[in-house]
């Protein structure tokens, strides 16, 4: 981890406004990102609005953000329909949400309007459309101390099947640090280590009217990758990790922050095995000795 200036506009960091294209508030392709797997969309809908886009060579899981939708995917077998309750906010409890195959055209309709996560990675393998439950949704404690935070494992590779995307959400409270200690995961290693590629998208809690900001640091591993980033992120921001040790992700005290992963890689195996940065891996020895922080869990997943 190094200690150098690190320029706030990088490649690796796109700001709320710098990442949409179309229809869409963020728009990261395999092609934009310069990698082969993974992409995100953020797609706002007005009340009454609808969207529809091809899967193309990627699968997707449809993740509402804010607001309800009814989602619907066609192919050459017939039509699959969705209705997904939504949430409030990311801050406000676990949400449902829809699976989309390859080679499916998907169309979103929302009669109140919201915001929409589209979660996406090319894959070879042609899965079935399915609806994922609220209450199905495996939420975790992980770290303690100042290290605790959330995760709800939506679309974690041992919690929600895909071919290829591995998906997850984190809810930090504010003061905290979380993707700590500094991992990576882009070699293969059977057995060890993942190679995949990973974005965040970041939400921050406001306090009152003022707006929360975060940090995001990224640095080199040594293994031929050279990202380098100290980022200060707000919400709509999006931060792409092709390569590196990866943490921390900083919450200001007062603003809890919420970050959207997803990962994607070659492998044949569908599978999360990341390393710890050897300096800082020593912290985890640390969190049996501490409570995890009483703020969280920030919401469970709902029983029914």
């Amino acid at each position: 981890m190094t200690t150098s200036h690190h320029p706030q506009d990088s490649r690796h960091h796109l700001p709320a406004g710098k990442a949409g294209t179309g229809p869409y508030a963020v728009d990261i392709t395999p092609e934009r990102a310069g990698w082969g797997h993974a992409s995100l969309r953020v797609l706002e809908l007005p009340p009454g609005g609808t969207h529809t886009f091809a899967a193309g060579d990627s699968e997707w899981i449809v993740l509402p953000l804010s607001g309800g939708c009814t989602v619907v995917t066609q192919d050459e077998s017939g039509a699959d329909t969705f209705d997904l309750y939504g949430r409030e906010s990311v801050f406000s409890g676990v949400t449902d949400f829809a699976y989309a195959p390859r080679d499916a055209q998907l169309t979103l309709a929302s009669g109140a309007g919201g915001r929409f996560a589209l979660t996406g990675a090319r894959c070879t393998r042609r899965l079935p459309a399915r609806y994922g439950p609220a209450r199905d949704v495996p939420v975790e404690l992980r770290g303690t101390g100042t290290c605790s935070r959330q995760v709800n494992n939506f679309a974690a590779a041992d919690s929600f099947t895909c071919d290829k995307l591995i998906a997850v959400e984190v809810l930090t409270p504010g003061g905290n640090w979380s993707s700590y200690p500094p991992h990576k995961h882009d070699e293969h290693r059977p057995g060890e280590e993942s190679a995949l590629e990973e974005i965040y998208y970041f939400e921050i809690a406001a306090h009152d009217t003022t707006p929360g900001l975060g940090y995001q640091r990224v640095s080199p591993s040594g293994r031929g990758g050279n990202t380098d980033l100290l980022a200060e992120v707000r919400s709509g921001d999006t931060v792409l990790v092709p390569d590196g040790w990866h943490g921390p992700s900083i919450a200001a005290p007062g603003h809890d922050m919420y970050y959207l992963n997803v990962m994607a890689g070659p492998a044949a195996e569908r599978e999360w095995l990341i390393r710890d940065h050897p300096d800082h891996a020593w912290i985890r020895g640390t969190w049996p000795d501490r409570p995890v922080d009483p703020r969280l869990p920030l919401y469970t997943a709902p029983s029914q």
